[in-house]
């Protein structure tokens, strides 16, 4: 018998204690083998509006619910027991009348009560029916009930839904399924309503099903969606995401959309969906570091549980160590690749013995990254000719002619030395790879896309196959913080009329998410006129408003932040579900501080990874790929955001706006790491992007 589980299954789980989850997974497993056995308890909830809500006894209190019809056995909730039968006795499960898709309803005359949400913790909370002086405009009421339904409102909402302003919809929004949610709310900011997915067949493969509920097999699949390391939405596709992951491109594609709307879930159900339509595939899944990697791994680890052989033919790996690889397959030696601080004395001293003074050094350094060593220039007609994207220095003939010849004695300096750049690395196994009719895989999967520079975007077109499908992309141009702009249509890989953009955002919530988003443009438009539209993205959960301070002192500022800790800890947040950043190393002894105020015991983030019982500290680049229930960003000063020292060495003015743009990135990077809490803090008179956090 096929086991259904429901997404309200799972987040009830993760409620539990750690003991009582392991009796109810082991419980949960014995339903998927035999349903039938002895041991099993079942027990009708007979005050319940649906006849098919059963409990199954877990221990002496727990009880799991499931809901049977048929041959399949549905697990819908978990709790202890008065608490489950409360559950069950206030909701149905049916069949959308309108749309077809199943829903968890819950009944509304059994609702005595909507609070609205708290603007702040002063504000009472006030039931949905409390007077006003001042009638505030209904949101919906143009809206007939077929409108309603053909969004997929339940029947016994339609008139709360149609009499609702704005802070009565938030409200509803715990009431209703995610598919009316996010329409109502495209309707509210653009006027424009769009229905659901027509009906289907088969009511458990409509899309809108799918999100909320998922079939399992095996009970080894069953297994790896309840132990999952990661968020309940990487095993229940929106319809978006499932159309993303499924279609059929006839080129390179592109999978957008701003932080927490699930680039990388599309990115690991894509690998998935590969292996299991390509038995010969060969995928490489790659990002920006290795820290990434390994978390990619043990994702798709998750997905690919139940599936035998899948892993072992995906290599997931950093650009960087996928290039080394290859490299040494190729040649049969280990790449020797200088490092940042030795190509950069490497470049000053070959200008000190050419005697240049005309340009800066952060110029020169600059020059010789973004320009000469990213394009690969090989002569003083090349560099004549290339693309400088944006460089507002503009070079006459002499003085590139003076300029080449400190080149030409960098690579010298290199070749005398037998080292490579990175770029010099790529660069490499793209000579090898890019006439080879053979390639290492058939299709290359990259998450974090936006941080991929010249040399990486050209190393990875060499290595993959002519197929039109070998290529996807998933990344958000908003958080690119490594690298500088250029045309990839120009490197021949274009995008167009294959990129997507994601606008549901599961990890972060309301509130959170739009304080983060005023850092950065509505819209985002990349070189080739590519724009990520951000506007229209919605989060499916409400949460507290960010909370940020700006103290007189760094004193006062590590007092309000252990203050903010310590009221997480008595919310009950573990240590580890918090994370606390700062821009840079000098200024971790804040955090530490703050941490030990509040009685935290904390571990450094030296290389991305989270583990055990900690409150984990670290820089704010090395936040990017994690998240936490909590995030707490100090040391938010002036000069510290944007960070002082890059500002006084921008080499010209193109590069001072990079700069101030990449700062606010990896500021949006950080905060949007948060779920429900976050903190911000800084010492008068803070950081200048502290006022666009909170307008």
């Amino acid at each position: 018998m096929p086991t259904i589980l429901a997404d309200s299954f799972t987040s009830s789980l993760a409620k539990l204690a750690n003991d009582e989850q392991k009796q109810a997974k082991l419980t949960a497993f014995d339903l998927q083998a035999n349903p039938d056995q002895p041991g099993l308890q079942f027990h009708r909830i007979d005050k319940s509006r649906d006849p098919n809500f059963w409990s199954v006894r877990v221990n002496g209190d727990l009880r799991i619910i499931v809901h049977k019809t048929g041959g399949s056995l549905m697990l819908v909730y978990v709790d202890h027991h008065d608490d489950a039968y409360k559950w069950a006795e206030r909701r149905r499960i049916e069949a959308h009348p309108k749309t077809g898709a199943i829903q968890i309803v819950e009944v509304r005359e059994l609702v005595e009560e909507i609070a609205t949400p708290q603007a702040g913790p002063a504000q009472a909370t006030l039931p949905l029916e409390a007077p006003s002086s001042v009638q505030a405009p209904l949101l919906f009421a143009d809206l007939s009930s077929d409108d309603l339904l053909s969004v997929g409102v339940p029947e016994d909402w339609l008139d709360d839904v149609v009499a609702a302003t704005e802070d009565e919809f938030f409200a509803l929004v715990g009431y209703l399924p995610q598919e009316a949610v996010e329409a109502l709310f495209e309707y509210a900011a653009t006027g424009v309503l769009k229905p659901a997915v027509a009906p289907i067949a088969d009511p458990l493969a409509h899309p809108d099903t799918q999100r909320r509920f998922r079939i399992f097999e095996g009970a080894e699949e069953l297994q790896a969606a309840l132990d999952a390391p990661f968020e309940k939405w990487a095993v229940f596709l929106h319809p978006l995401q499932r159309g993303v992951v499924d279609r059929d491109y006839n080129g390179p594609a592109r999978v957008a959309g701003s932080a927490g709307t699930g680039k990388t879930v599309v990115a690991l159900h894509r690998v998935v969906r590969i292996l299991k339509t390509r038995p010969d595939a060969r995928v490489l899944l790659t990002t920006f570091s290795e820290p990434l990697a390994r978390a990619l791994a043990r994702k798709l680890a998750v997905l690919a549980a139940d599936r035998q052989g899948f892993l072992e033919r995906v290599t997931i790996s950093s650009f960087e160590q996928t290039a080394r690889e290859l490299y040494a397959l190729t040649t049969g030696r280990e790449p020797n690749v200088a490092d940042q601080t030795t190509m950069r004395t490497a470049v000053l001293k070959a200008a000190a013995d050419q005697q240049e003074s005309e340009f800066s050094q952060q110029f020169l350094v600059s020059e010789w990254e973004n320009v000469i060593d990213a394009w690969r220039i090989d002569s003083e007609e090349a560099y004549a000719a290339v693309p400088r994207m944006g460089r507002k220095n503009r070079l006459g003939g002499r003085q590139r002619e003076r300029l080449w010849r400190i080149f030409v004695r960098v690579r010298q300096t290199l070749t005398r030395r037998a080292l490579l750049t990175p770029a010099g690395l790529f660069a490499t196994v793209t000579q090898t790879y890019v006439t080879r009719a053979e390639k290492p895989f058939t299709h290359i999967v990259v998450d974090e896309a936006q941080d991929l520079g010249v040399a990486e975007l050209r190393f990875l077109a060499a290595i993959a196959p002519s197929r039109s499908d070998a290529l996807f992309f998933a990344g958000d141009v908003g958080q690119r913080i490594f690298q500088q702009p250029f045309s990839w249509k120009g490197l021949g890989i274009d995008v167009r009329g294959r990129s997507s953009i994601l606008k549901v955002n599961y990890r972060t919530s309301h509130q959170i998410r739009q304080a983060a988003d005023r850092l950065l443009p509505q819209n985002i438009r990349d070189v080739d006129g590519l724009e990520d539209q951000r506007s229209g993205t919605v989060s499916v959960f409400e949460g507290p408003e960010p909370q940020i301070v700006i103290a007189e002192s760094v004193e006062a500022e590590i007092g309000s932040a252990a203050a903010f800790l310590r009221e997480l800890i008595d919310e009950g947040f573990a240590p580890a579900e918090i994370g606390i950043f700062v821009r840079s190393q000098d200024q971790l002894s804040r955090a530490r501080a703050a941490a030990e105020a509040a009685g935290l015991k904390t571990r450094t983030l030296v290389d991305g990874k989270a583990g055990g019982d900690e409150t984990l500290l670290g820089i704010m680049h090395l936040a990017k790929g994690l998240e936490f229930r909590a995030v707490v960003l100090m040391a938010c000063d002036e000069g510290m955001l944007p960070l002082e020292s890059r500002v006084a060495d921008v080499a010209d003015e193109f590069e001072l706006d990079e700069v101030i743009a990449t700062e606010r990135q990896l500021f949006y990077v950080a905060a949007t790491r948060a779920r429900e809490r976050l903190f911000v803090s800084g010492v008068a008179p803070g950081s200048e992007f502290l006022d666009d956090l909170r307008k």
